[in-house]
């Protein structure tokens, strides 16, 4: 048992999702849109990285919470990878990061609200650019779109040059294209592979897909 009785990374536990409180994402008001298109689903690929608190526990906590919402199943999810910190104010935490594959009736700016009430509840605070974090959950493709929207571009404006995001995607899906860059294989070997950009395989460690 950590200090002040924080649990130790390594054994994710059942969590409660802390998205149930009140968030800025009105989740109850788009039930009744998001049953009535369930036969539009599409694919949609995530992102998630943590480096402050427990970083494993926190990842697993927004499997859970996306799991949770209506309208989206979590379909896969890749290994953990452990990430330097690069960018941003020195002497960064490692980052522990993975992908998670959803099918999901949500349109994109409805995900991108869920993804970032997820945040909120995790205590993510946005001060510092590149800064520490205790959760990122960035929206890395959906099926059939495209866009150049700056609240959200997609696919993800810097997806096809991070071997952090790259490494878990192809894990969680060998087949994986980033659109208009292509496979996500190709452009990790481009970058020299994952440990030579500082990314490497936790093996010890394992996010529980949701049942």
């Amino acid at each position: 048992m950590a200090p002040g009785g924080a649990r130790v990374e390594g054994t994710p536990m059942a969590t409660t999702d802390p998205t149930a409180t009140p968030t800025t994402f009105d989740l109850q008001g788009k039930v009744d849109r998001v049953e009535a298109t369930m036969h539009e689903s599409r694919d949609a690929a995530i992102a998630l990285g943590s480096n402050l608190g427990n970083r494993l526990e926190t990842l697993q906590g927004a499997v859970d919470a996306l799991e949770d919402t209506p309208g989206v199943r979590v379909t896969a999810l890749s290994a953990v990878y452990e990430t330097d910190a690069v960018g941003g104010p020195a002497d960064q935490p490692n980052y522990f990061n993975a992908v998670a594959l959803l099918r999901t009736s949500l349109p994109p700016q409805d995900l991108l609200e869920r993804a970032n009430a997820v945040e909120d509840a995790f205590g993510r605070v946005r001060t510092v650019r590149w800064g520490s974090r205790t959760l990122d959950v960035d929206i890395l493709s959906y099926e059939g779109v495209r866009s150049d929207d700056p609240q959200l571009t997609l696919p993800h404006p810097r997806a096809h040059e991070r071997a952090f995001v790259l490494a878990p995607w192809q894990d969680a899906d060998p087949q994986a294209e980033v659109p208009g860059h292509g496979p996500v294989a190709e452009l990790l070997a481009a970058l020299g592979g994952a440990e030579g950009q500082g990314v490497r395989l936790r093996a010890d460690l394992q996010l529980r897909l949701p049942e």
